[in-house]
């Protein structure tokens, strides 16, 4: 299988995350990484659960520790966005925050976990509550870990 870090991602064809994920590719993460009012955003490339074709897309992000963590929430829509079945499938993503570039492992919340990585995520944005209260899902929050 090709890898993920050398692959062409797919990125979104169309809308507004398309015109982030490619200012923020263009250059380099110099611009796009902060979005809007100090929110910070990374890129997120996975492998395409049916296509096995990279895919790329911008997520809003908070640190824990050395991890960057992630909210599935599709804006409160009653399914998981496709980025997130992906990584359902495998795992192994990269990741890009500014100008670096890694690889890192994807883990879902846990019970023990989800309170602490969810309050983590609505300090940065807030609307996250709003996108709960929307669906009867309950919305993922990712944990991405770096690895060499």
């Amino acid at each position: 299988m090709a890898d993920l870090m050398t692959d062409t991602p797919v990125d979104p064809a169309a809308g507004w995350v398309a015109d982030h994920v490619r200012l923020y590719t263009q250059s380099d993460g110099a611009q796009g990484h902060i979005w809007r009012e100090g929110v910070p955003t990374l890129l997120l490339t996975t492998r395409g659960r049916k296509s096995g074709q990279a895919r790329r897309t911008a997520l809003i992000y908070a640190r824990d520790g050395d991890s960057y963590v992630v909210m599935a929430s599709y804006g409160g829509s009653p399914t998981h966005p496709d980025w997130y079945l992906n990584i359902e499938a495998d795992p192994e993503v990269v990741v890009q925050v500014g100008g670096e570039r890694f690889r890192a492992r994807a883990m879902r919340d846990t019970p023990d976990t989800r309170a602490h990585l969810w309050g983590l995520m609505t300090a940065v944005w807030p609307d996250y509550d709003a996108y709960a209260t929307k669906t009867n899902r309950e919305i993922p929050v990712v944990v991405l870990t770096p690895h060499a």
